[in-house]
């Protein structure tokens, strides 16, 4: 069911991916009905590292709720920090590692939606 029809829903409890990070879904077609994407809290534990992974067909963006991070995207490694966003392009290795200050909370939108079969451990 579209949000427009059924107001807003609670997000669903959370797991954790093969990636190894908690996720919480806030919008996925296969459980709320409708769309061509999903949006997802995740959470990485502080000091903790997501394995090192690559989405064959998904494209995702990261925004940074809070905390601060290295990434390694492709090749590159760079500082994440709150208000940040990153394009993820479909095929490209990536992983996030939390300091070891503070947990690291992102908003993560998949489109097409996340897939546990998607996601190939590297």
């Amino acid at each position: 069911m579209d949000i427009s029809e059924s107001g807003p829903l609670p997000p669903l409890a959370a797991y954790v991916t093969k990636d190894g990070s908690e996720i919480r879904e806030l919008w996925h077609p296969d459980h709320h009905g409708a769309g061509a994407m999903s949006l997802a809290q995740a959470i990485i534990p502080a000091g903790e590292c997501t394995r090192l992974h690559r989405h064959v067909r998904a494209e995702e963006i990261y925004h940074v709720l809070s905390g601060s991070g290295v990434m390694d995207l492709g090749g590159r490694r760079f500082a994440v920090h709150a208000g940040d966003t990153v394009r993820i392009p479909p095929g490209v290795a990536h992983r996030v590692r939390a300091s070891a200050e503070a947990p690291l909370t992102i908003l993560c939108c998949c489109a097409p939606p996340y897939r546990h079969d998607d996601t190939e451990i590297l």
